[in-house]
């Protein structure tokens, strides 16, 4: 079964803002009574998390009764340099920044086109470890670093701020435009996953 999760990431928000916009934006969800200020054990993959709040359904396109329900029904904010990604399966594939030609990353029964993925797995992984390696493209050859790249169905989102929640149904598309542009205007992507 698995569980679903949708994050919203800011890909432009700096190390030094990220703490700021999260702290600005939480707020807001919680007086919007979209979570509960209280932090409990209701995600996956760190310590605490917010629940949803009484006006959650706001911000949801189908609202479902019985997600208070479920365990791993919160939001967690992410602040720190990550690379987020969809979760299970792979990108399919990723386009060039300058000359827009399309790199497939899988083939036709979806398993890895090494020779292509091969040229961005280490600049991926680098990435959050503070290192943003350049990607040469083999079509045009000219290099970029591996978060401008163009990630098919955004499959990773590069960045210092994110907000995931979890088992969620559909975001509001209103609600994302709303979210970020709690974020300065900065350029946001929506990661729709499952673990």
């Amino acid at each position: 079964m698995g569980d679903w999760f949708q994050t919203i990431v800011d890909t432009e928000a700096t190390p030094e803002e990220a703490q700021e916009l999260a702290a600005n934006v939480l707020a807001w969800l919680i007086s919007d009574g979209i979570v509960s200020a209280e932090r409990t054990d209701c995600v996956l993959g760190a310590d605490a998390g917010h629940a949803p709040g009484a006006r959650h359904g706001e911000a949801v396109v189908d609202p479902d009764p019985e997600l208070v329900d479920v365990w791993s029904n919160g939001l967690h904010v992410t602040v720190e340099r990550t690379v987020f990604d969809a979760g299970q399966g792979e990108p399919s594939a990723v386009t060039c920044p300058h000359c827009a030609v399309e790199m497939r990353l899988v083939d036709e029964y979806w398993s890895p086109v090494e020779e292509t993925w091969d040229l961005f797995a280490d600049a991926t992984e680098s990435w959050a470890d503070d290192y943003d390696e350049p990607v040469a493209c083999p079509s045009c050859g000219r290099t970029a670093r591996v978060h401008t790249w163009i990630w098919a169905d955004d499959y990773f989102a590069f960045g210092h701020l994110g907000f995931t929640f979890w088992n969620w149904p559909a975001l509001r598309p209103e609600f994302v435009v709303e979210l970020s542009s709690r974020l300065g205007g900065h350029r946001t992507v929506l990661l729709e996953g499952k673990l």
